[in-house]
Order: C-alpha cells, then structure tokens, then sequence
C-alpha cells in the first residue's frame, strides 16, 4: 500500500519529471522477459538528481521512521535499491547492508553483504516492485540468516495482482511511496497521457498477459 495520496501523487510528478517513468502505450517497450508493456521503470536515475534523490531518501526515511520507528539495520535489494538504500541509511544513520540475488561462488560466498547480528531489526528498501519475487527472495535470505525483517519500502509498484499475493503469502508487509493507479492520475492530470491513454494504461496493469497477446 501507499503510504498516503500525498507522497504517491509528489512521487509520481517527481519521477515522469526526470523520466524514471516513461509512459507510452501508442508505442510499447518490451521488457527483458520479451512482454511488451506501455510503461518502462528505471528508478536508479532518481540518483543522478540531487533534489529528488534527497526527496526520495527523506521521504522515504521519515515513513520508515513513522511506521516501522527505528531500525537497528537497513538493507537494500541488489542491484537497483543499494544507492537509494545506502542514502536513507546515512539519514537515519544506521548501518546499511545489502542482499544478492543469490550467494556468491567464491570467497567467502556471501549473500548478505555487511554486517549485522542475528536477532536485529531491518527495513528492507527496493526501488520497484513488479511480481515481487525478487524482492521476497531478498527477504528470505535475511530471515534465514535470523535477521527480523519489519517490513519493506520501495519508491514505485506496479500493482500487479500477483505481487500482492506473493507479498501476502509471505506475511511481509510492504509499503511504497507511489503506485500505479496515481501515477496514471497524475499524468493525465498534467496532460503528460490523454483519458484514451489513461484508459489503454489501465487495460495493461489489469491484465499485462492479456494485453501482449493482443
């Protein structure tokens, strides 16, 4: 869930400004996975501008602050949430660590990087939220490690019906700053899509396979 309309619809603006979010449903990207999608997310830009990146971490922070009160940690999500995550770790002043994807071959074969003792309470950061696998498998690894992991903040969410189920079958709790339904509000509220667009953003979001069969 959004933490409130306020900071979902200043979050939104913020990120169509810099063009962490594009928007274009008359010519869709594809993604990685090969889908086509209206919509492309690249939040790591948010670090290149310093009044946004400061908006995002301080936003972020006092959220964190105001529902979960102060962690003893804060762990990013590789790749994409470390910068985000180091940031409202240094505003908070806390440790900060991150999570692999998976652990490393060689070394001392970390999936965890940093350091923090098992029994600590961690606020988990991610950047974007799609189906949410990736992000709960981060998760995961922390609570196999015995680290308490309060919850998790990202900056955007799709929405997708299945990233709130995975999210809730793992009994996770997660909170963003924005999503998509006031994002779509906001850019049409600001003409950045008109209503026919707004209307084929909605089709997608509501069913991403079905629309890229068509």
């Amino acid at each position: 869930m959004i933490f409130n309309k306020e900071t979902a619809k200043k979050t939104a603006e913020v990120l169509l400004q810099i063009n962490a979010i594009k928007l274009q449903p008359d010519t869709p990207f594809t993604w990685a996975s090969g889908w086509k999608s209206p919509i492309y997310c690249d939040n790591r830009i948010v670090l290149s501008y310093p009044l946004i990146r400061n908006y995002i971490r301080e936003t972020m922070a006092r959220h964190i602050e105001d529902y979960y009160g102060k962690p003893d940690v804060i762990a990013g999500v590789a790749t994409g949430a470390i910068g985000i995550g180091a940031l409202v770790a240094d505003y908070l002043n806390l440790p900060f660590i991150y999570v692999r994807p998976e652990a490393k071959k060689h070394g001392r074969k970390n999936q965890v990087e940093g350091h923090i003792e098992k029994g600590q309470n961690v606020v988990v950061i991610e950047d974007l939220i799609s189906t949410g696998k990736s992000s709960l498998n981060a998760v995961a690894a922390l609570k196999e490690a015995e680290i308490n992991v309060k919850g998790m903040v990202a900056i955007f969410s799709y929405g997708f019906d299945v990233a709130n189920k995975n999210f809730e079958d793992a009994n996770m709790e997660l909170h963003t700053l924005g999503n998509y339904e006031n994002l779509l509000e906001q850019a049409l509220d600001t003409n950045y899509i008109t209503k026919q667009q707004q209307d084929i953003l909605a089709q997608w979001n509501a069913n991403p396979s079905e629309w890229n069969a068509n």
